[in-house]
């Protein structure tokens, strides 16, 4: 047996005046953490395959079980941190690539948490939302320049929109990445509250069709289930560039979790890796995106607004100017602190940047340039409460596309273990066994709550300023102001220092 210099990342303490040896963490965990010893009627844990995901300590009948973070500390280095000793020893051990799931975990700052909203007060009297009425209605799609009437009726012929009751969708997650209870839960709490979900790059599974009016299809890189039906079964469709956690680079969903359903799906052979490259081969430059785009609206009927979605990078400004003037409807961008259910450690925590950062520049761009219009603007990257919506509007997104809340809303912990199929939650998993834990019935409920819960939190903040409409919110900077914030980041973020 070859010795690891890796030592756990978690300790498990069990109250031995409290444990029945129930063996209920047993059962729970797809870890192989807890092991019953039959002779001593006892059970033992087994701390280096803990991945801190609690489905042990929540599910114990007798609250015998905690989970703490190794307190074991190497000597304390300004430049070489615990966690850069541990990945070397990792790869020391593997000689691969870390791979990581989730968000970008590095203490960059949030900008949101630097930005407050304003209120009204003698002045501008605010609304009581439980007494007037307010809007959040939301349509995504090319605007035109100008609306004709004539004898009371619009002449202007207006491009396909998606009529969004909240200005919040649930981003991609694909059929393979997370299991089809969570895919079943995420389309029923979209056609519930009035709203659309992404399908990700893993194609439609059928039983999901019911939902098309509240779908938006993903057409990647790798084309996976893309095919005539699946592009007319659905309310939208979105190219694929990029996304927030792994910019530039392409997807890969293993051969263990492609399971004859999701062959099915993806038009690929049962057991073998899903791959998609990095780039899409019929697009090297914004003419062939634009080639792409027509192409989908000439096999739809022009039915349909076609989004395209990038990672937030650098430049990210005359890139969207770009995709808006190749025709797309709705530009969909995916900040740094995006989830994903695999990445390259190293890229998610250090290629690209804050969403906030993107937003304001992209808005301000297409504002300068006149085509404003044109396009829609939906951004996602750890949207985190309804504050974050509301800032995020008040900086010029259209709405908002929420994915790891979403996921947390049905349950995950963020032990960032995605990629290993073993998700305690029975989320991002595709093992019978675990997929089973996620009832879509109960999965469903809690999301439509969370949106109700976020609804009623933004129509508060939206009557404290005033407001009685998102529209009138949205790219209106005046209503935000920077906390902590430097001269650069507030100019970048076109808003000005609290107390101005």
């Amino acid at each position: 047996m070859v010795l690891s210099y890796t030592m756990p990342a978690f300790v498990i303490e069990r109250d031995l005046s409290r444990c029945i040896s129930c063996q209920v963490c047993v059962r729970q965990c797809a870890n192989d953490v807890h092991v019953y010893d039959i002779e001593d009627d006892c059970v033992h844990s087994q701390d280096a395959q803990c991945v801190g995901c609690h489905r042990c300590v929540t599910l114990c009948p007798t609250h015998a079980l905690s989970v703490q973070r190794n307190p074991l500390a190497f000597r304390a280095h300004a430049n070489w941190s615990d966690q850069a000793l541990r990945n070397i020893y990792r790869q020391a051990e593997s000689g691969g690539m870390l791979l990581t799931g989730m968000g970008c975990d590095q203490p960059y700052r949030i900008y949101w948490d630097h930005m407050l909203l304003n209120a009204s007060q003698v002045t501008n009297p605010s609304i009581d939302p439980m007494r007037e009425p307010m809007e959040l209605t939301t349509y995504l799609g090319a605007k035109p320049e100008r609306v004709a009437f004539s004898d009371g009726r619009v002449e202007t012929e207006v491009a396909p929109q998606l009529r969004l009751d909240v200005p919040i969708m649930f981003s991609a997650m694909s059929y393979g990445s997370i299991s089809f209870n969570a895919c079943e839960s995420l389309a029923r709490a979209s056609r519930e509250a009035g709203t659309f979900y992404n399908t990700g790059e893993g194609g439609l599974h059928p039983a999901l069709y019911q939902y098309g009016a509240n779908t938006i299809a993903q057409v990647a890189s790798g084309r996976f289930g893309v095919h005539l039906e699946y592009l007319n079964a659905v309310a939208a469709l979105e190219i694929k560039i990029g996304q927030g956690a792994k910019p530039g680079i392409g997807g890969h969903l293993p051969g263990e979790k492609v399971t004859p359903d999701i062959s099915a799906t993806r038009m690929i052979p049962v057991g073998t890796d899903a791959l998609s490259p990095a780039p899409h081969h019929d697009i090297y430059s914004i003419e062939d995106l634009r080639q792409l785009i027509y192409a989908l609206k000439e096999a739809t009927g022009y039915a349909k607004p076609v989004s395209v979605k990038v990672a937030a990078v650098h430049n990210i400004a005359p890139i969207a100017s770009g995709i808006v003037r190749a025709g797309a409807d709705i530009v969909a961008i995916d900040g740094l602190r995006g989830g994903t259910g695999a990445a390259p450690t190293q890229v998610r925590n250090n290629v690209g940047i804050p969403i906030e950062l993107a937003l304001a520049a992209v808005d301000q761009r297409l504002r300068d340039e006149g085509i404003r219009h044109r396009a829609s603007l939906v951004v996602a990257g750890s949207i985190r409460s309804s504050a974050d919506v509301i800032k995020a509007i008040a900086l010029g997104a259209d709405a908002v596309y929420v994915a790891t809340s979403a996921l947390v809303a049905m349950g995950c912990h963020l032990c960032q273990n995605c990629y290993t199929g073993k998700c305690n939650w029975g989320i991002a998993t595709q093992d019978p066994y675990l997929t089973k834990r996620l009832n879509s019935d109960l999965g469903a409920q809690r999301l439509t709550n969370l949106l109700r819960a976020w609804s009623l939190e933004i129509k508060e903040m939206m009557g404290g300023m005033g407001l009685n409409a998102i529209e009138s919110l949205r790219g209106h900077r005046d209503h935000l102001r920077g906390v902590g914030l430097n001269q650069v980041e507030l100019d970048t973020l076109g808003i000005r220092a609290a107390g101005q």
